[in-house]
């Protein structure tokens, strides 16, 4: 999981819309890429948090992956120090994460907003989640590269990357740790191989 988040002046949120600065998943990689630059020159600051599967499973212990993911915007924000800072909220409540947010800021005098769909709306949002999505492409292809298979684009919806978890998992007998164990589909993937294994033990005990 990538988290970024990026410091703009207020004067300069009409240069991104001028660049074509929109939400990643509407952008090809390419122009992606292009833009990454271009966002970087024109921020005050940004930071850029990659977030490793292992990592995240070991926090899914003690909290879920929208309490993960609420922690880490709060240490961007603290490391940022803006003015005011919008959030894409990962929950259908908004009101809910923007208070979650001020009670991690502390004495941080912070406006909050707190959005659906925000990298849709607000162009300094679709700016971060830009940044994002170029790291997460880049540590995907370089996993690729690493061991020699097709990941796809790393969502459940996406045929390839189903594939990729069920031949990672006949290989190495159980997932690695560049595979996030608590992600429903690699339990549901996992769940469902193991049920093979059952229903093929109890034909074969039963002598069929």
């Amino acid at each position: 999981m990538v988290i970024a988040g990026a410091m703009f002046y207020e004067k300069d949120i009409p240069k991104l819309r001028a660049l074509g600065v929109r939400d990643s998943k509407e952008l090809d990689g390419k122009r992606r890429e292009y833009l990454e630059k271009k966002i970087k020159d024109l921020a005050i600051d940004f930071v850029v948090v990659n977030i490793t599967a292992h990592k995240i499973d070991e926090l899914r212990n003690e909290k879920n992956l929208n309490r993960i993911e609420i922690d880490y915007m709060v240490d961007i924000i603290k490391t940022l120090r803006p003015d005011r800072v919008i959030v894409d909220s990962p929950e259908a409540n908004t009101e809910k994460i923007k208070n979650e947010i001020l009670g991690k800021l502390g004495n941080l005098n912070v406006e909050v907003i707190s959005e659906n769909y925000a990298d849709k709306k607000y162009p300094v949002v679709s700016a971060a989640s830009i940044l994002a999505k170029v790291v997460r492409d880049k540590s995907v292809r370089a996993l690729e590269e690493r061991l020699g298979e097709e990941i796809g684009a790393g969502y459940p919806s996406d045929e390839r990357t189903i594939k990729f978890l069920k031949r990672i998992l006949d290989k190495y007998k159980g997932y690695p740790e560049f595979i996030r164990k608590s992600w429903i589909t690699s339990k549901r993937i996992l769940g469902e191989k193991e049920q093979k294994k059952l229903d093929h033990f109890v034909k074969d005990d039963r002598g069929n």
